[in-house]
């Protein structure tokens, strides 16, 4: 039997088949979707779909640094989950897979809306249509063993400490959370004032 190391899970990690798209012929909608190696997207600057879920607790933010041995923005911190829909799975299949695979979590999240960014990070290229997600869980409660080989610290924080920390030390920080924080900061303050209140009806972008 074959050893498991570090360096065959990130290898594995990069063949992982990923969901891409064309643009409709008006440029604005996703039109064909196909599979897509997860890092020939990120070489080769290809729209692809992604997931990020934001779980609050009260007003803070769950933020997670992701693992150093990342190959994609490694030890920087970002929201409390960002990935890849696999081809052929569902966005909410996604984020529930993900949520427990990272921080071993299996607690409902809702989707509450849709956005896009590009940017370039380094050699790689980030060509995202992301499906937002969120929930609500208790941060008094024990996260438990998260995943170290995607997660190397987590940290519960709100919102303007965030803004603080960002502005402060950019660096530390994954581009797609920074746009997230920017971009679409009305979003997440509408958002985290829903959770806040128990509402559990979608918001949308």
């Amino acid at each position: 039997m074959s050893q498991i190391t570090e360096r065959n899970v990130i290898d594995q990690d990069l063949q992982e088949l990923i969901t891409a798209f064309d643009r409709d012929a008006a440029g604005d909608r996703i039109g064909v979707r196909y599979p897509v190696k997860k890092l020939d997207a990120h070489q080769r600057d290809i729209p692809h779909l992604a997931i990020s879920i934001f779980l609050f607790s009260g007003d803070r933010l769950l933020i997670q640094k992701r693992a150093p041995t990342k190959y994609h923005s490694g030890d920087l911190w970002a929201n409390t989950v960002c990935s890849h829909p696999r081809w052929q799975e569902s966005e909410s299949a996604c984020a529930s897979r993900r949520l427990f695979e990272e921080l071993g979590l299996t607690i409902p999240v809702q989707q509450f809306g849709e956005i896009e960014y590009q940017a370039q990070v380094g050699a790689l290229f980030e060509n995202e249509h992301v499906y937002c997600f969120h929930g609500q869980f208790d941060e008094r409660q024990d996260i438990g063993k998260f995943n170290r080989r995607e997660v190397s610290e987590v940290r519960w924080l709100t919102l303007s400490e965030i803004d603080k920390l960002i502005e402060r030390h950019p660096e530390q920080f994954t581009e797609w959370f920074k746009i997230y924080m920017c971009r679409y900061r009305d979003m997440i303050d509408e958002l985290n004032l829903a959770d806040r209140a128990g509402c559990s009806s979608p918001v949308t972008a």
